[in-house]
């Protein structure tokens, strides 16, 4: 897991006139709590923190924070816990951290990499992701960049569960066993071929009925 420094400032003030205030001024509003932590309002350096996400790539990241308070300093570990994007722009608009402790165990989310190419997709298959990250509990050293399993096996029809997956020792997956992650399924027929089912269905459906036709009048007959 990345280990990161960044530098924050506790806010005084709250409320969406002081959040844009902070924005236009090239920082994001945040804050940070926890399970022995009062909730500490914060400002953070936007360019800082985008630098800080790019180098992340999607991987958690394990964050020492130097919290500036009326010429203080305060220093806390911490995680991301949330944050809140522009629905148009995806700019980060707020900053939800998490202080943790190195001697206890954090719940986070971490994606799931398949392995492999399922032989259902040479069949003509797809691979869908039904989920592409799981929740784990462990200590935030352990935390892993992925949980890794192998699709090889899966045919069209088949499917992959938690229950199936094994994560690394020290980790604990806390989500329900029977939770469907990954399927296979068949391709959706072309409309060539959907034309073509319905001409042998209606020819079938004409022989049967030509069939029933003859034996009526062969019994009239007799």
């Amino acid at each position: 897991m990345k280990q990161v420094e960044i530098e924050a400032s506790r806010r005084n003030e709250t409320g969406k006139g002081v959040a844009r205030k902070l924005r236009r001024s090239g920082q994001i509003p945040g804050v940070i709590y926890g399970s022995k932590t009062e909730p500490i309002p914060l400002a953070v350096n936007m360019h800082e923190f985008n630098r800080l996400l790019f180098l992340a790539k999607g991987e958690q990241m394990l964050i020492t924070m130097n919290i500036k308070d009326n010429g203080n300093s305060i220093q806390k570990l911490a995680m991301i816990k949330d944050l809140q994007l522009h629905p148009v722009n995806d700019q980060v608009r707020h900053i939800d951290f998490y202080e943790i402790f190195m001697d206890e165990p954090v719940t986070v989310e971490v994606p799931i990499a398949a392995k492999g190419k399922a032989k259902g997709v040479d069949e003509g298959g797809t691979m869908e992701f039904l989920q592409r990250t799981i929740e784990v509990s462990c200590l935030p050293m352990a935390i892993p960049k992925a949980i890794e399993v192998d699709v090889s096996d899966l045919g069209i029809g088949d499917a992959l569960h938690v229950a199936d997956l094994t994560p690394p020792e020290g980790v604990t997956i806390v989500e329900d066993p029977e939770t469907t992650i990954i399927t296979v399924v068949g391709a959706a027929p072309t409309e060539a071929e959907e034309l073509e089912a319905a001409e042998e269905e209606a020819e079938a459906a004409a022989e049967a009925a030509a069939e029933a036709q003859e034996k009526s009048s062969e019994e009239e007959a007799g």
